[in-house]
């Protein structure tokens, strides 16, 4: 059995939810990722995409720089533990339909696993393995 934790991401970028939208774009393009991992305290409370961030925000003519994470952020977020089984998290993903998944342990927020590290670890010749892969091309 492949654990979550044997490739799951440990790079994270936390922001509290009080935090604006441009401050956390800015955070994603200097770090080249493409979500934050919304915190209240030590407790996961939402993640943001740069997608969240265009569609939630901007395109609802929310002002980036006024605007608050906790205002777009998905909420109610699964968590797996770093010993979960891979296929497990996948299942979860596609049950939830949702890309990430904050890697949760003794309450403490030790990794996240994206749709892209299931695919390098688990089909490593497909398409989003490849492109998942690749260094970041911003």
């Amino acid at each position: 059995m492949t654990t979550v934790g044997e490739f799951m991401t440990t790079r994270l970028v936390t922001m509290d939810g009080n935090d604006t939208l441009a401050a956390a774009a800015q955070e994603m393009r200097d770090s080249a990722i493409g979500d934050v991992v919304v915190t209240n305290g030590d407790d996961v409370v939402g993640i943001v995409t740069d997608r969240d961030i265009t569609v939630r925000g901007v395109a609802a003519d929310l002002d980036p720089n006024r605007a608050r994470l906790h205002e777009i952020s998905s909420r109610d977020v699964i968590t797996v533990s770093q010993h979960d089984d891979a296929v497990a998290a996948a299942d979860l993903m596609r049950t939830y339909a949702v890309r990430r998944l904050p890697v949760i342990d003794d309450g403490r927020l030790v990794g996240l696993v994206s749709m892209g590290d299931l695919a390098v670890e688990r089909e490593p010749q497909s398409v989003l393995a490849d492109i998942s892969a690749d260094d970041p091309n911003n």
